[in-house]
Parts: C-alpha cells; sequence; structure tokens
C-alpha cells in the first residue's frame, strides 16, 4: 500500500496531506491560495499521484507559513508512501515546455535532501500570489521528502508560465522516480543497501 496520510498542526498552520502513489492523478487541494491549490493541482495530476490537501493557516499574515507547511507536509508524505524504495526507479526527469516557458527538473528519491533552483521570475507576484514562495514549497518538499532537486528554467518570460512549468516538470519526475521497475522486483535501487 503505497498511501501515507500526514496532519501537522502549528500555531501557524493545520494542514493534512493524503497521497497515493499509485493514483490516477485525482486531487483535492484547499488552501486557501488560489494560485497554489493550482499548482498542486498540476503536481498531482502530472505526476499521477492521487493528492488530497487541506491547509488552514495565517493568510491575514501572508501566504508564506501556508505554502511551506504544506510543502513539509507533503514531501513527508511522499517519503512514507514510497517506503523503503524496493523496487522504484528512484531517479526522475523531466523538461518541460509550457508556452513561453521551459523548465527541466531532475530528481532523486535519495534521502540525501538537496535543492538546486536556477529559477528567475521577472514578476514579483502572479496575482497576489509571492512568486519567491513558488522556491520555498520546492525547498520544503525536497527537504522533508529527502529529495535530491535540480529545478532549471531554459526559457520563459511569464511568471504564470515558468511556475506552472516548474511543478508539472517535478510532477513528470516524481511519476517517474516512485513507478515500480519491472525488471527491479523488490531490489533496492542502491549498491549501498540502503536508501
Amino acid at each position: 500500500m503505497r498511501k501515507a496520510e500526514i496532519t501537522r498542526n502549528t500555531a501557524e498552520t493545520q494542514i493534512s496531506v493524503s497521497v497515493n502513489l499509485d493514483g490516477t492523478g485525482k486531487y483535492d487541494n484547499q488552501t486557501g491560495v488560489g494560485f497554489f491549490d493550482h499548482m498542486l493541482d498540476q503536481l498531482s495530476r502530472h505526476s499521477m499521484i492521487d493528492m488530497t490537501v487541506r491547509a488552514t493557516g495565517d493568510l491575514h499574515i501572508d501566504d508564506h507559513h501556508t505554502v511551506e507547511d504544506t510543502g513539509i507536509a507533503l514531501g513527508q508524505a511522499l517519503a512514507q508512501a514510497v517506503g523503503d524504495k524496493r523496487g522504484i526507479r528512484r531517479y526522475g526527469e523531466c523538461h518541460l515546455p509550457m508556452d513561453d516557458a521551459q523548465v527541466r527538473a531532475a530528481l532523486d528519491l535519495s534521502a540525501r535532501p538537496f535543492l538546486v533552483w536556477n529559477v528567475d521570475f521577472p514578476t514579483a507576484k502572479i496575482g497576489a500570489f509571492d512568486t519567491e514562495l513558488v522556491r520555498e514549497f520546492f525547498q520544503a518538499l525536497a527537504t522533508h521528502g529527502g529529495i535530491t532537486l535540480h529545478i532549471d528554467q531554459l526559457h520563459g518570460f511569464n511568471s504564470h508560465h515558468i511556475a506552472e512549468a516548474a511543478f508539472k516538470a517535478v510532477a513528470r519526475a516524481l511519476r517517474m522516480a516512485v513507478e515500480q521497475d519491472p525488471r527491479a522486483g523488490d531490489a533496492l535501487p542502491s549498491t549501498k543497501g540502503a536508501l
């Protein structure tokens, strides 16, 4: 059962996340941050990971805590659902074009969290959403999911397209990495004997 449910409650946010790695990309994400919900929907749909997120946060301050803490909880859920990683592909990558934007994502479910972020948004906001929060989300996801994650913007001048291409590229890379490798059986995808 490659599923997980995580609840995270702090003085700033109350978050619940459920994921099913072997889903069909069904989603029901409600964080109170419209653009972020749209990005989480893309992450679910294009990774084929069923995802439900409920977040209540201190949006009267700003969106930061809600976005970051959702990334923390989602990373924890992914790590729990993938388990000991036996039989998975482990690595994933995608070059994702979206109109003017092209973003490359490469990741390793290595248990060694690291984010390489080479993305430059031309605007500080997408509607009311602070573009700097895209990086905050992926930093939290990588750290708490134990993911080595590289995201590189190759092209793009529209901030919405760049952000959406990043989420979709990571989604497609995640889909590849969490898939069962039919040639691997239940072998661990490492020569170390542990991941």
